[in-house]
């Protein structure tokens, strides 16, 4: 079977740096909040263009920290996307406020700011952007719809580190950036990891604090938080793998322009723009048939994955919000229509050749 990704495959690529620090952190005695953290850090800040990182325990507490350190809860309005995974409307609703989706634009299956200024109101705080797939939004039009009410701007990046818009790399653009290091992703943790990224110094120290019990000082909480801080062994393989970055992105990027050259004509592709790039965290196809081409690519050794079946906005769990099917119709004909493909960076072309000749195989 060709998976979806090929972690032990990176393995045998990284593997000697991998175990050289792991040995390491062991020796040091020092596994949370400790030196690789620190570094890791600075480096992800460096790397993002943001002036400080701070390590948490995963994509989703990041999130959640990033509201509360903008201080939105109960009566408050957060707009974001429905086309994306669960845990950026979750955050929303776990601090006591409500979700507000906008419905997404054609091609980047990013939120559309042509649609956003409709759905605030008195009660708008943020506004949530997920750069989806690795696939930026429109920040420019974003900010300055944000700008025009007074909304805070939260980056859901946790699909897109390295992504760049004009020349800018996601995270920096907003009040707060967010990161996963969820094993899968493009730069990927052997566990649950995070990263928040700001160019504000208050939040930078109010965010540190609300990691860790809400404690500046040992034994002294100035404020409620929650336990989510970044371990050593997590920090020490990212930071090798950090080196590492760039090359798997450009190796991404090239499987995906093969994808792109060479899938039949019949498939929805995803765009590439001259002002941005794709890291393609996922490769992304639609097509009318997508369960008969998943079912297809199983019996012939591939796999593939639906990112996401259900939109938010249809999720039991926001069942008290209202919405109802044909609310939000470009995102429920993604949700019917996407299949991603298999896209790791120690994918071989030969690997990659059956997947494409699979595919065109069944569509014609």
């Amino acid at each position: 079977m060709i998976p979806m990704v090929d972690l032990k495959g990176e393995l045998e690529i990284l593997g000697d740096p991998i175990f050289k620090t792991m040995k390491e952190v062991l020796l040091s005695g020092e596994y949370i909040l400790g030196e690789k953290g620190k570094e890791l850090e600075e480096k992800i800040a460096q790397y993002t263009g943001a002036s400080y990182g701070i390590g948490v325990g995963n994509g989703t507490d990041a999130l959640y920290l990033a509201l509360k350190a903008l201080n939105i809860g109960q009566g408050d309005e957060v707009i974001t996307t429905p086309f994306t995974f669960f845990a950026t409307a979750e955050v929303i609703a776990g601090v006591g406020a409500k979700p507000v989706f906008v419905d997404i634009e054609e091609g980047t299956y990013n939120i559309d700011p042509t649609k956003i200024k409709e759905k605030i109101t008195s009660n708008t705080k943020a506004i949530i952007v997920v750069h989806l797939y690795g696939q930026t939004a429109k920040m420019d039009e974003i900010l300055e719809i944000a700008k025009e009410f007074d909304l805070k701007v939260i980056e859901d990046a946790c699909q897109a580190i390295g992504t760049e818009y004009k020349g800018k790399r996601v995270g920096s653009f907003g009040n707060i950036g967010c990161f996963s290091f969820f094993p899968s992703k493009s730069l990927g943790a052997y566990g649950d990891a995070g990263m928040i990224v700001t160019n504000e110094k208050i939040l930078y120290e109010k965010i540190c604090m609300l990691r860790n019990h809400g404690s500046e000082m040992r034994y002294v909480h100035s404020m409620i938080g929650i336990n989510s801080r970044l371990d050593e062994f997590q920090a020490a393989i990212l930071l090798v793998k950090l080196k590492y970055l760039d090359i798997f992105l450009h190796k991404r990027s090239e499987i995906a322009k093969r994808y792109t050259n060479e899938l039949n004509k019949k498939l929805k592709k995803p765009p590439i723009f001259c002002d941005r790039t794709h890291t393609f965290h996922q490769y992304c196809i639609e097509y009318a048939k997508r369960d008969e081409l998943a079912l297809f690519l199983k019996q012939n050794g591939i796999a593939s994955a639906i990112y996401y079946p259900i939109p938010l906005h249809l999720q039991q769990a926001f069942d008290y919000l209202n919405y109802k099917a044909g609310d939000f119709p470009v995102t429920e004909k993604a949700a019917n229509n996407i299949l991603a493909l298999p896209i790791f960076p120690s994918m071989t072309f030969q690997a990659q050749d059956k997947i494409i000749s699979t595919i065109n195989r069944f569509v014609k």
